[in-house]
């Protein structure tokens, strides 16, 4: 252990919660035995993971401190004994904000590790947690016991675990609000953090809170568990309750939640959430991590069966004080402001201030008052804006801050009075950027920068948009700049591509002989009552052109749409075939490579995108012709399914979804076989044993679940769809052909595609 680190366990002895100080003397131990190859990797893996401890990749193979970096930190690859690899990799640590409430002491602490063991940037997730990359293992657990001495924790950040429980960050002063639910979701995170019905999960679960059912603060409908504030009279008194919705998720094939309750009691949000958290720990999917969220166990059951599963476990309960404890002291975490309130100052101000006036500030429920947003591009700020962010919210409030989904901060109880004096010492500290929450203020997961799983470069192309859209978004018609903007690097929508306006996800695709990373365009999503519906991909973009996408996308709503119409009801009217015909040409005409090779790169990022001789001889020029003639089919029919899901036909929508399928299974098995019939049938088992059962198609991290989306079409081909089986199969079709696409990649790379085999 490093004298740093010795150091900083002596002086932090005895001042820790001891059940907390022993699980991290435990993980310390761990990590050494695992160093010794005395502790398996999948145990260490998920242990490490339940403290918020991840791998994270490397600029695409660039070195790090003479560590070639394609290596991955942490990966299940672990050398065997007596290779140090894996150690000489920092990774990334998530640390938890429950419901984003953080405070003073608790940023100067997080600006000093940032320094310490990081690279002095923090970044704010989508779930209000804090992020820090280019972590050391060794330095974990010194880590972890200097979070836990401001009150900070790690555990159950990661892992199959109760993630972090997000809440609105204008929970308490929001006029729209029915009531403040943060003492809800401070008591539900306390109650579930590190309890034993939610150590044996298949996969993380996430839950959250909202304060009303418009706006799309809490996001209730996006997760495992959601609760609504609402409230009802009986016998002339004001109750309150919670709408309970279960089984959201986006991931690669989005959810909405259903609803169980119509209205919870408060003193059931604690022993429900326990006893769904039971049936999801006895009965949710463990093999299988592609069905294993509870979103799949409520389809498989219904919500009837689920319901009553969950009920029934209810019942059987041992009763917990702890259940209603906290509603003795329901005001408890109330907050007062520093300052008395006031009046907006007088004076004209500079052209900045106005425009941050406008976009970041909002009128709390409390006269005299605002909420005023941080707006950090990319979710990101340095140790020394941690620092400044402190001092500020100390000298304006008593240092009431929270995280937000949007990766940015507000700081409550702002006196109106002091509007200025805050916007100037913000703007000071490199954090007065005005559009938060418009179409500048972009959300983006962290794609290739160290993502595992990054296709494309979601943070190079938010960036590039947000620098295009920075100043002539203030500018635009207010309908443009209302507009959210979302990006992930792959299709998994950790930037929350679905539920945009106008979201992307990474793809790659192989054009004039070269992989180039594109996004796929989504639309059709809605933001606003909670992330009220989900968007689908239209049509896949090469990265360098998305810009011009944008503009047109853009341009075209301004034209063409209805007074006051947003645009998820512009998408609506004019249906996307209308827009996709708008973007078919950025697919095509291609410079040469030598002719612009900066087209073949991603973002910022000079290297050429694809890897590997992928080579451009006849016989491959031939065999691509073959692909790439029923991908293009595929992605037609897939498309085409969309539109009949708008025009409601779900059972054409469902057998184009299926359809599509099977031309790209039929593309793939063609580069083997070249006599393969148009037989639904045959193609499955051609595709079955040259690719599934050979493992070709398996994608590095989420093996062959995509394939289990054909095998599973081509079994239910017979059944009628429902306006949700059709959705779910257009959803795994764009998946599936993707998944092809990535296969073909590989194949090409690895030299595999220059001959066909006989059947």
């Amino acid at each position: 252990m490093k004298a740093s680190n010795i150091l900083w366990k002596q002086r932090l002895d005895g001042k820790l919660p001891a059940p907390l100080a022993e699980e991290i003397d435990t993980f310390e131990t761990e990590i050494e035995l695992r160093r010794q190859d005395k502790l398996g990797e999948v145990i260490f893996a998920e242990t490490r993971l339940r403290r918020g401890v991840y791998g994270q990749r490397y600029d695409n193979g660039q070195r790090y401190d003479g560590v070639e970096t394609r290596t991955l930190a942490y990966s299940t690859d672990v050398p065997t004994k007596g290779v140090n690899t894996v150690w000489d990799a920092p990774g990334m640590m998530r640390i938890k904000i429950p419901y984003g409430g953080v405070n003073p002491e608790q940023l100067e602490l997080m600006a000093d590790v940032a320094e310490e063991y990081s690279d002095a940037i923090v970044h704010i997730t989508t779930r209000q947690d804090f992020q820090l990359h280019f972590v050391h293992i060794d330095d974990t657990p010194t880590l972890m016991r200097r979070l836990a001495s401001v009150g900070i924790t790690t555990r159950e950040a990661c892992g199959n675990s109760v993630r972090n429980i997000t809440g609105c960050p204008y929970a308490g002063v929001c006029p729209d609000e029915s009531f403040d639910v943060t003492p809800y979701a401070h008591a539900l995170t306390q109650f579930l953090l590190g309890h034993p019905d939610i150590q044996n999960f298949g996969r993380k679960f996430k839950p959250t809170f909202s304060g009303c059912a418009q706006h799309s603060c809490g996001l209730t409908a996006m997760h495992d568990l959601g609760y609504t504030a609402v409230t009802r009279v009986v016998a002339g008194k004001e109750q309150r309750g919670f709408q309970f919705l279960v089984g959201g998720g986006l991931g690669a094939v989005p959810y909405q939640a259903k609803v169980f309750d119509e209205f919870l009691p408060p003193e059931e949000v604690l022993p429900m959430a326990q006893a769904v958290s039971r049936v999801f720990a006895r009965y949710g999917e463990k093999k299988n991590r592609s069905r294993a969220r509870i979103k799949f166990l409520i389809k498989n059951w219904g919500m009837e069966k689920f319901k009553a599963e969950v009920l029934a476990e209810r019942s059987k309960l041992p009763h917990d004080p702890r259940w209603t404890e906290f509603l003795t002291d329901i005001d408890g975490l109330t907050e007062t402001p520093l300052k008395p309130p006031g009046d907006f100052p007088s004076g004209n101000g500079s052209t900045g201030y106005h425009r941050w006036v406008k976009t970041n500030l909002r009128e709390q429920r409390q006269a005299g008052y605002v909420t005023a947003t941080v707006a950090l591009p990319l979710g990101d700020l340095t140790s020394n804006q941690l620092r400044d962010l402190a001092d500020i919210a100390r000298k304006f409030t008593k240092g009431t801050l929270r995280t937000t989904v949007e990766q940015n901060f507000v700081m409550r109880w702002v006196s109106k009075a002091d509007v200025g004096a805050l916007y100037e010492a913000l703007n000071a500290a490199g954090l007065g950027d005005a559009g938060a929450s418009n179409i500048v203020d972009i959300v983006a997961c962290p794609g290739t920068d160290t993502c595992k799983l990054g296709i494309s470069s979601s943070r190079g192309l938010a960036s590039e948009l947000r620098s295009r859209l920075a100043e002539k978004s203030f500018e635009m018609d207010q309908a443009l700049q209302d507009l959210h903007i979302k990006v992930s690097g792959c299709f998994n929508s950790c930037g929350q591509h679905h539920v945009a306006d106008i979201g992307f996800f990474g793809v790659s695709r192989i054009v004039n002989g070269y992989q180039v990373p594109h996004f796929q365009v989504v639309l059709g999503g809605q933001w606003e009552e909670n992330a009220g519906s989900y968007g689908l991909p239209i049509i896949p973009i090469p990265s360098k052109r998305i810009p011009d996408a944008l503009d047109r996308i853009t341009d075209h709503y301004l034209r063409m749409r209805q007074k006051d119409e947003r645009f998820a009801q512009f998408v609506g009217r004019v249906g996307k075939a209308q827009i996709r015909q708008l973007l078919v040409d950025l697919t095509q005409n291609a410079p040469e490579h030598d002719q612009d090779p900066t087209f073949y790169t991603d973002w910022f990022d000079p290297r050429e995108y694809s890897t590997g001789d992928i080579g451009k001889g006849e016989c491959a020029g031939e065999v691509v012709t073959a692909f790439q003639f029923e991908m293009t089919t595929a992605e037609r029919l897939v498309f085409e399914a969309q539109v009949s899901l708008e025009a409601s036909d779900f059972q054409k929508a469902g057998k184009g979804a299926y359809d599509s399928m099977i031309r790209a299974a039929k593309a793939i098995v063609l580069i083997q076989y070249d006599d393969v019939s148009n037989d639904p049938d045959e193609i499955v088992d051609e595709f079955r044993e040259r690719y599934y059962d050979t493992k070709k198609i398996f994608d590095p991290y989420a093996g062959g679940k995509f394939a289990n989306y054909l095998f599973a079409a081509h079994k239910n081909a017979t059944k009628a769809f429902t306006s949700e089986s059709a959705r779910f199969t257009i959803e795994e079709a764009q998946l599936f052909i993707e998944a092809i696409h990535s296969c073909y990649n590989r194949m090409r790379a690895e030299g595999l595609s220059q001959s066909t085999q006989g059947a």
